[in-house]
């Protein structure tokens, strides 16, 4: 496995695990009342943090359980660096004009700032996956 699918490993597991544990803080905050009254944005900016702190420390014991991996990235590491970015930047774009409608709508804060969380996630997570995919299948031919 190469470097740059372990990172793709890495960032498929932290996303989904991250946003899994929001959701769940989340709605047991909730307790039955209303979302859009319970307290999200503390829980939104420690799961954001904590994953970026998780991801590093992933690729830091990657590199410390394999000090003499090759880090080199080649032709096919790009093309395939690419082609997932390219995959995960649809959800970006999607949960920008989602988010931009619900605030003309006047849509509830935690909508917004809920439907932009997710489609970042969901970019992080699709990007990775497709990139797992490709390591795993080859890249196509089009």
């Amino acid at each position: 496995m190469t470097h740059e699918e372990k990172r793709a490993w890495i960032m498929l597991v932290v996303s989904v695990v991250g946003y899994a544990v929001y959701a769940a803080v989340v709605v047991n905050r909730a307790d039955g009342g209303t979302l859009t009254a319970t307290p999200y944005a503390g829980v939104l900016l420690w799961t954001v943090g904590g994953g970026i702190v998780a991801s590093i420390m992933a690729e830091i014991v990657m590199g410390v359980v394999n000090p003499r991996a090759s880090r080199v990235s080649d032709v096919r590491d790009r093309e395939i660096g690419r082609l997932g970015d390219y995959v995960g930047q649809a959800f970006v774009a999607i949960g920008a004009v989602s988010a931009m409608l619900m605030a003309l709508a006047e849509w509830d804060w935690f909508w917004i700032a809920n439907v932009i969380y997710l489609c970042f996630v969901l970019s992080a997570a699709v990007g990775s996956l497709a990139k797992v995919i490709v390591y795993r299948r080859g890249v196509p031919q089009w």
